[in-house]
């Protein structure tokens, strides 16, 4: 009983601690990644190293289910027709964007990164009939506009690259949609979730590598440092994935995509103030700005939700049952108190 009553009490502190561990997670992940493996490394096979981290992350999970320590699916589980879509779109998303760093300049990536949001906004509407607010869709435009001014200095492409990024987006607009979706209608917990998607994705990675891995996978130098190198970046990778899940399920597809730029705008300003970078004071303004749009979508976000926990457990004060008994009419916003 205390149990659901500090759930109810506390929904916002609670997601604010998922997108929280979220941020913390992909800050160590991405540098290590991107610098690691893909630069030092010289891993050149976008495809084959997303499979080792799918690979990775089940075998964990799989020691976690020996273990009796997986969370169980829930009791009325999701139809196998939608499990399946999800592993496939999540192949795609993932797969596609590590191909599209290959061939694309960092620039380019951002600004296809940038169509995910009103991707998602479109697809909402299309398939769930979902609005989102004027307000909203201003301050998600200040923020796309600032991300885009702080990250893209360059808008280098490849042809092939080009593709397989605007291929990309609508890959990974939906994957969030279903995933948010899926946890928040179905009650999945994210671990139980990955652990039922995770063979499928595997499955399509699998399909995918011919065409869009170069040849040579065997003859890379697999000595220890590499190696272990990888398999460092497959253990967080799978953290990547298990934070990311937990924070679609306690928020939305927009807000983790909003989550995901704020992440960028801090690593720009958090290696400008620390590190002594000089992005440029064009960058440094963009950050600043989507970091104003992203505190307003914030705010946003805050108000409607406790706007929908008041609707949902009205509460009437002595005052205002003994007013309908005189037959007096309050105005819903004037007679409000606020403490």
């Amino acid at each position: 009983m205390v149990g659901n009553i500090w759930k109810k009490k506390n929904t916002v502190p609670i997601r604010f601690h998922l997108l929280a561990e979220k941020i913390i997670v992909n800050l160590i992940s991405l540098l290590l990644f991107y610098h690691q493996v893909l630069g030092k490394v010289g891993f050149n096979y976008p495809i084959f190293l997303t499979f080792i981290h799918y690979m990775v992350s089940w075998f964990l999970m799989a020691i976690l289910n020996a273990l009796s320590m997986l969370p169980a699916s829930p009791t009325k589980a999701s139809r196998f027709s939608s499990l399946f879509a999800l592993g496939l779109v999540m192949s795609l998303s993932t797969g596609l964007a590590n191909v599209s760093l290959k061939f694309n300049s960092v620039g380019f990536y951002q600004m296809a990164k940038i169509a995910v949001t009103p991707s998602i906004v479109v697809a909402e509407f299309i398939i769930l009939r979902k609005m989102v607010s004027f307000q909203k869709v201003l301050a998600l435009t200040v923020v796309s506009i600032g991300v885009a001014v702080a990250t893209v200095t360059d808008l280098q492409f490849h042809l092939f690259g080009a593709c397989i990024a605007l291929a990309w987006i609508i890959p990974s607009a939906v994957n969030k949609i279903m995933w948010s979706n899926m946890q928040q209608r179905d009650n999945w917990t994210a671990m139980a979730l990955m652990w039922k998607t995770t063979p499928i994705t595997v499955f399509f990675l699998v399909v995918m590598m011919p065409w869009l891995d170069p040849p040579g996978v065997l003859s890379f130098n697999w000595n220890f440092m590499n190696t272990s190198a990888i398999f460092l970046s497959a253990i967080l990778g799978f953290l990547l994935q298990w934070s990311g899940a937990l924070a679609l399920g306690a928020t939305s597809a927009i807000t983790h995509v909003v989550l995901g730029q704020f992440k960028t705008c801090v690593i720009l300003i958090g290696g400008y103030l620390l590190f002594s970078s000089n992005p440029g004071i064009t960058s440094i303004c963009g950050a600043i700005t989507a970091l104003l749009g992203m505190s307003i979508y914030t705010y946003l976000n805050m108000h409607s939700s406790e706007q929908h926990s008041v609707k949902t457990n009205p509460r009437q004060s002595p005052k205002s049952k003994l007013s309908k008994e005189n037959g007096d009419i309050y105005d819903d916003n004037g007679g409000s108190e606020s403490v």
